[in-house]
């Protein structure tokens, strides 16, 4: 039987973690709404996913070598309010006290360490669980390799028809819907006026982005 391995984007939780809850405090006046939503979210997690082995991945701090490739990439982010960045090292602190090994690669976003572990294990004969709420994530699903995402209304588990039927195109095509579609949140432009609909559109008519340029 194959062992799973679990790994959690924990720079989207510590996001999700912050403006989920209103602004908290101890008696001192440390900030502690982020430290409490993470440590409850990542508790939740690992008693509804049964796993084998697990490692919490966040994003390093400075730019990574997606900035060398696209220098405004994420250029027009504000830098991190000062309520949730005093709180990062807690965060940390607290996954490392649940028990959790804990990877933070210089250079390299989350995503892309989670990306490298995934399909290293999966080569290994693992099955993968990411736990995120990142749409990116679709286009390492396959059948060793499922997202969840336990929070909210958009709990949920995601395998390939999963993503099929969320975002209007398979696993194996999400790098070309969001090539279309572009991403304002990391300042990355797409095609104007194209939506999630329009560039599910065009791939299932073209096939992929080079099939719409030809057209």
């Amino acid at each position: 039987m194959k062992k799973t391995l679990l790994l959690i984007d924990g720079s989207n939780f510590i996001f999700r973690a912050y403006h989920a809850l209103p602004p908290l405090s101890t008696s001192t006046g440390t900030p502690t709404n982020a430290i409490r939503g993470f440590l409850s979210m990542l508790r939740v997690l690992m008693k509804d996913v049964p796993t084998d082995y697990v490692a919490c991945v966040v994003d390093p701090k400075g730019k990574t070598f997606r900035s060398e490739i696209y220098p405004d990439y994420k250029a027009n982010r504000p830098p991190m309010p000062e309520d949730l960045s005093v709180q990062i090292p807690l965060i940390f602190e607290g996954v490392q006290k649940e028990g959790i090994p804990f990877l933070q690669v210089p250079g390299i976003e989350a995503d892309d360490t989670i990306g490298t572990l995934t399909k290293k294990a999966v080569e290994e004969g693992f099955n993968v669980v990411i736990a995120t709420g990142d749409k990116d994530f679709a286009q390492l699903v396959n059948d060793n390799v499922l997202l969840v995402n336990t929070m909210g209304k958009d709990n949920s588990w995601l395998n390939s028809e999963g993503v099929e039927k969320k975002f209007g195109v398979p696993p194996e095509k999400i790098i070309d819907f969001l090539t279309l579609m572009g991403d304002k949140i990391d300042n990355v432009p797409g095609v104007p006026k194209c939506g999630e609909k329009t560039a599910a559109k065009w791939i299932t008519e073209f096939g992929s982005v080079d099939g719409v340029i030809e057209n």
